[in-house]
């Protein structure tokens, strides 16, 4: 590949990652997505803060995260238990969001499914 191929390759290359929690505490919804906010663009606004929604079944928290530019390191975060998350997009910014957790919480991945393009990856993410 000549690097008119890759540049045009690179703008092709998604930035976006699908971020999922589920099972968890409200607080600790509002402080990895404030992490994510500190070091990434989000569609989230800062004063969007996680409700618990009525009903049966877990509440699903969901936002997509820019991974294009890293803004800032988030400070580590205390969270009341282990999170568990699911991130979904192209194999870069999959993997750049899971860098830009470490400095604010421990990361475990637990699994990954991968695609042509996309890949799957479940994290559970503790206090630092």
């Amino acid at each position: 590949m000549n690097s008119a191929e890759q540049a045009s390759h690179a703008e092709h290359v998604s930035a976006e990652v699908v971020v999922e929690l589920e099972s968890c505490a409200t607080q600790d919804a509002h402080a990895v997505f404030s992490a994510l906010r500190t070091a990434f663009a989000s569609d989230r606004a800062a004063d969007d803060v996680p409700e618990e929604m009525a009903g049966a079944g877990p509440t699903v928290w969901t936002s997509t995260i820019d991974v294009s530019e890293h803004k800032a390191e988030a400070e580590p975060r205390r969270l009341t238990a282990p999170v568990l998350v699911s991130l979904q997009g192209g194999y870069w910014a999959v993997d750049r969001l899971c860098k830009g957790l470490e400095p604010a919480f421990t990361v475990h991945i637990l699994g990954m499914a991968a695609g042509d393009q996309e890949k799957e990856v479940e994290l559970r993410l503790e206090s630092r």
